[in-house]
């Protein structure tokens, strides 16, 4: 059984901003920007804006080619060759099955102006069971679902964009300052540089509509679209309310040094009224971006059963489609089952399992666009992106300083790239051991 095709341009685009979640990357990434690079944030953003767009240039030709569940690996695995693809299967699935548990720990702290001594793992775990739950539904009720949480997390970044630009206090252009102690200093390029590996990741997830792809109305011809408005969208949304907060910050040491730093700009600017109400909405974004991301991620799980990657016992199990739902329910409820037990382990082992994942996508990906295009294997994708090569060479120059910036980084980002590396070596064994044995892995969606 397959899936039916029952979604829009609309509903593919809610799913994917939901679960970029660009308010929920305003409030728990774009303080540690601050914090590193003070108002040179801002151009760290403009700079990791042009990354992003780089690369969603690559991710919509893509796409547009392989519009399947498998996402990554399967538009790896189609241009560069099965091995590299079932690497990316392997990074990817760690990242997927991660990525619930890893913003549901955050979710306490977000509330815990609102609702002091809410236990961390408990939320989390209800959390997680929560969006499992919803993510078994019907995939057009879950668009609807998301699409109303949406428009909730638009509806705070809108409140902190009013709040900064209202009564601005200073110039945008104005040169960048960052913390240094109790004083403020020019801001350092090394700082931007480090921030701007932090704005990368918060504008990554627009990527995923390919996972709906197989769900979607005339997917080659429209899911670039998708692709692109989300990556626009998500530029939008999270650098601009960046921007109002510098403007209108009453104090800017306070604003890069403070934990919460939109929080206290809207209890100082609105009352702690708006401030909690924006807690509670921030929250509503984090479920949001878990419902959208299990969707996503279950699908991805479907794909690798598809791809019988799993043995002839489990493969039929995790390629289950409920026949009155259409979802995957089998994949949709073995992420949920492993995104609940990873909320036991440490958020910093959690960051340190997956923290090299995306860069390592990026890079792959950008790497298929090429050789695809050489060897004629993406020639009957219906979108082509402007001015190649120039997307995919601007995407690996940059994750070039982004590999750099996170081997300096002793605390979680040379541990992660070390990590990813195992995964890789792990998924060479596997795929030589196990599935080369069997006879050549077919990937599904050529």
């Amino acid at each position: 059984m397959s899936f039916k095709r029952s979604l829009g341009v609309s509903g593919v685009l809610f799913l994917t901003l939901s679960a970029t979640t660009p308010a929920s990357s305003v409030w728990v990434i774009v303080p540690e920007m601050l914090q590193v690079a003070g108002s040179g944030a801002l151009i760290a953003m403009l700079l990791a804006a042009i990354v992003c767009v780089a690369t969603a240039f690559v991710y919509a030709e893509l796409s547009s080619a392989f519009p399947v569940a498998g996402g990554e690996y399967v538009m790896v695995g189609r241009t560069l060759g099965p091995l590299a693809g079932f690497v990316m299967l392997a990074v990817n699935l760690v990242n997927n099955l991660l990525f619930p548990a890893v913003i549901g720990l955050g979710l306490s702290d977000v509330l815990s102006g609102v609702l002091p001594g809410l236990p961390v793992i408990p939320t989390a775990i209800a959390m997680v069971a929560l969006a499992t739950l919803a993510g078994v539904l019907h995939i057009r009720l879950n668009a609807w679902l998301t699409g109303v949480f949406l428009a909730l997390e638009l509806l705070a970044l809108a409140a902190i964009m009013l709040l900064g630009f209202a009564e601005p206090v200073r110039s945008l252009f104005t040169a960048p300052q960052m913390a240094e102690g109790a004083r403020l200093v020019a801001a350092t390029p090394v700082s931007i540089g480090l921030a701007t590996t932090a704005a990368i990741f918060a504008m990554n997830g627009y990527g995923l509509a390919v996972y709906f792809g197989e769900e979607m109305h005339e997917a080659p011809a429209t899911i670039a679209t998708v692709v692109l408005a989300a990556a626009g969208l998500t530029i939008a949304v999270e650098l601009i309310p960046l921007a109002a907060a510098i403007a209108g910050a009453p104090d800017l040491h306070t604003l890069f040094t403070h934990p919460d730093p939109f929080g206290w700009l809207a209890r100082e600017r609105g009352g702690g009224l708006l401030a909690d109400a924006l807690a509670v909405s921030i929250g509503f974004a984090i479920l949001n971006a878990a419902i959208a991301g299990i969707l996503a991620y279950a699908r991805f799980f479907y794909s690798t059963g598809r791809d019988a990657i799993w043995g002839k016992v489990l493969d039929p199990w995790v390629t289950r489609i409920h026949p009155r739902l259409g979802s995957p329910w089998v994949a949709t409820l073995a992420v949920g089952a492993v995104s609940c037990a990873a909320c036991f382990l440490p958020l910093r082992l959690l960051l340190v399992l997956s923290g090299a994942g995306i860069a390592i996508t990026y890079f792959a990906i950008a790497l298929a666009a090429v050789v695809g295009r050489r060897t004629g294997a993406t020639a009957h994708a219906v979108y082509r992106m402007p001015w190649f090569p120039a997307a995919p060479v601007t995407t690996v120059l940059a994750l070039i300083v982004v590999f750099w910036a996170s081997w300096l980084d002793t605390d979680t980002g040379r541990p992660g790239l070390i990590a990813t590396g195992i995964q890789i070596l792990l998924a060479i064994l596997y795929y030589r051991l196990v599935l080369r044995r069997r006879g050549e892995w077919v990937i599904f969606g050529g």
